[in-house]
């Protein structure tokens, strides 16, 4: 009985090449919060990381109005993983996206204020995100929710 070795040969080649390439590891975190203002139009930019989209519809998320968009500064960082998170004085939630092809999806909606942040702040502390909130304690963060509280 002779065995051909050609089609088991070609078999792996082609598994071999289905297999996608990956880079890693890789480090996607913002050493520090952009503080980005929405214009009339409801976009934010921040040119530091060539970063520009349209938060209308986060905007009407979190407040119901779609009007009053202009007078907004929203809180932005990334973390190590690549979610943005995103947030802004008197929001209740802090809104975690992952990036999609030209867009951002919303991967986690996470409540931090039921009243509202007052004065909310990112941080990086690796491998967590910080929100810092006046003088509230201060949330630990991950693209899954809140972790922990941390003593001031």
């Amino acid at each position: 009985m002779k065995i051909s070795f050609i089609p088991i040969i070609l078999s792996i080649l082609v598994i071999a090449g289905c297999s996608s390439l990956m880079l890693k590891p890789g480090e996607f975190a913002w050493p520090v919060e952009s503080v980005l203002s929405v214009d009339s139009h409801g976009n934010i930019q921040n040119d530091r990381y060539s970063f520009s989209i349209n938060v209308k519809s986060l905007l009407f998320e979190e407040t119901q109005d779609s009007v009053n968009i202009s007078k907004v500064s929203l809180r932005m960082i990334r973390d190590v993983k690549g979610f943005y998170y995103i947030t802004a004085s008197r929001f209740k939630n802090v809104y975690v996206f992952e990036q999609s092809e030209g867009a951002l999806t919303l991967q986690k909606k996470i409540l931090v204020a039921e009243n509202g942040l007052n004065d909310p702040a990112f941080n990086q502390r690796i491998p967590y995100i910080q929100l810092v909130n006046g003088q509230n304690p201060t949330l630990l963060l991950t693209n899954d929710g809140v972790i922990e509280g941390e003593k001031k």
